[in-house]
């Protein structure tokens, strides 16, 4: 028997950016037999492996409803010939389509261990930066999984499956002089010492991370007008349109200037996962042409929510809202099968009874509630952009991996 086990380098996290190296260590053991085993095994003690190799894959899992009406189980806008495919695509039993891979990189071939005896392996790739990153949706989900494949003479091959989340990277063109470190300004300034070695020019995944700091630190207040047809109910303002994940989304509401009262609010995070129309495969059949349209005109987009503010705000000039955007959520992206935005979800209920407006009794400094009012829901929906945040800053568990083969 041999164990296969697998770690990530990096500690207490499996999270990457796109464009980032990933690196894990494979390590291939034969474990020692008691003494007892060893004299009533009638067999070579040496075990043998033909070959190992290891590669990343992305998988897409698609719920899909066509025109058809046929819930298919991935899109046909996914390439099955994608690069890095190999036979070991044909044997995967995990569920969709494999969307990209990476080329299959040799670990060894013909390894031979003998009993306490093992071997280790780096195994390094690059992520591409033109994948999508994981997302767990509704009708559409990505996943990225290491695989590493071996197979011994005469037997079928057998794989580890180690996990690993990808955030998607900021929509900037890393190449622009305008975009520098800081270091970089005082580098012209100071003296040239030929004995200092030269520093080296940032990566994409640091330039990267230098524009997301900036651009979500950046506070640019938007204030909004909420009114409906009987009037003005108040006024938001929200400080910056841009976050990332682990942040608070904060805002606040003004009531002095409405002149409809507001009796409660709710403001609620929304995912929204839409299928772009280009992703529904046209029907196969020639059906009736009512058919069609109705089926074409049903709804393509998901809305998920999170986290939620929920106040009793009668009474009261001013107040706020703190959401909190959770780190396990998925960034702000888009593919050629989906786009998945964030927004902000507000319910207002208002009320125009005369009965609302009446002042307390100063002596008593009480004020009778009505028994009954009307009230009116306002719902208005403003979207927000959600970058991802450093990997280092997403604790999640990477853990060993382990495969034995007998």
């Amino acid at each position: 028997m041999i164990e296969i086990t697998a770690k990530l380098i990096r500690d207490q996290s499996a999270v990457f950016l796109c464009g980032e190296v990933v690196e894990c260590l494979i390590t291939f053991t034969n474990p020692k037999l008691s003494e007892y085993a060893t004299s009533q095994s009638n067999n070579d003690i040496l075990e043998n492996l033909a070959w190992a190799t290891a590669q990343i894959h992305c998988y897409c899992n698609s719920t899909i409803q066509d025109r058809s009406g046929v819930a298919g189980e991935t899109s046909n806008t996914i390439n099955k010939n994608v690069s890095g495919s190999t036979s070991l695509n044909a044997s995967n039993q995990l569920k969709g389509e494999v969307l990209k891979s990476s080329d299959p990189k040799i670990l060894f071939c013909d390894l031979r261990l003998s009993p306490g005896e093992f071997r280790q392996f780096m195994f390094r790739e690059t992520l591409s930066v033109n994948t999508p990153p994981t997302y767990r949706g509704v009708m559409v989900k990505y996943y990225y999984k290491i695989t590493v494949a071996t197979q011994r003479v005469g037997s079928t091959v057998q794989a580890l499956y180690i996990p690993i989340r990808v955030l998607p990277l900021p929509p900037i063109n890393c190449s622009d002089e305008t975009i520098t470190l800081n270091d970089e300004s005082n580098e012209d300034l100071a003296p040239n010492n030929p004995f200092l070695e030269k520093k080296k020019s940032p990566s994409k995944i640091e330039y990267a991370l230098h524009y997301l700091q900036n651009i979500t630190a950046r506070r640019r207040p938007n204030f909004y007008l909420i009114s409906n047809k009987r009037g003005k109910v108040g006024r938001f303002c929200l400080f910056k349109p841009i976050y990332k994940l682990g942040e608070d989304i904060v805002g606040t509401l003004d009531f002095s200037c409405g002149t409809v009262k507001c009796v409660q609010l709710s403001v609620t995070l929304q995912c929204e996962e839409i299928v772009k129309k280009k992703a529904l495969k046209s029907p196969e059949t020639n059906g009736s042409s009512n058919l069609e349209k109705d089926q074409s005109s049903s709804p393509t987009g998901r809305i998920t929510n999170f986290t939620k503010h929920h106040e009793v705000c009668l009474g009261l000039l001013q107040t706020q809202m703190i959401l909190p955007i959770p780190l396990y959520v998925t960034p702000s992206f888009e593919t050629d099968l989906v786009t998945v935005r964030w927004r902000l979800h507000f319910q207002f209920v208002t009320s125009t009874n005369d009965e609302l407006n009446t002042n307390i009794n100063t002596e008593t400094l009480e004020w009778q509630a009505p028994t009954d009012i009307s009230i009116e829901t306002m719902i208005w929906n403003l979207p927000v952009t959600i970058y991802p945040t450093a990997p280092v800053q997403i604790p999640q568990a990477s853990g060993q991996f382990l495969l034995n083969i007998k």
